[in-house]
């Protein structure tokens, strides 16, 4: 100790006696505080549980909703098996087209 500066000396000697008066009663935890106290992650907690419930309830609403929306195409019935029917044949005559042509009235008018 008789190389050391008179400074340090006294630093020293200072730190000691502050490091005396810490006892393990000092060193000890405190009591949990009490009542109704949140932290950030209790909030993100319940705030990611409310986020995730909202959207789950919107995509099954979106989903019903979409699901009887009277735009959306539908899928054809399948096809039922019928028995071919004969057309019946008519008796009366169709009428035929004459070849002679007809005049046409004339566009212009006439003039007194």
């Amino acid at each position: 100790m008789s190389n050391r500066a008179p400074l340090e000396e006294r630093l020293r000697a200072a730190l000691e006696a502050r490091g005396r008066l810490i006892s393990a009663h000092d060193l000890s935890p405190a009591r949990p505080p009490t009542g109704s106290t949140w932290g950030t992650r209790r909030v993100r907690q319940v705030l990611s549980v409310a986020v995730a419930a909202t959207a789950a309830a919107a995509a099954a609403v979106v989903l019903l909703l979409s699901s009887n929306s009277p735009d959306r195409l539908r899928p054809a019935p399948p096809a039922r098996h019928s028995s071919p029917t004969v057309a019946p044949t008519s008796t009366v005559p169709h009428p035929v087209p004459s070849t002679v042509p007809h005049p046409v009235p004339s566009a212009v008018a006439s003039g007194p």
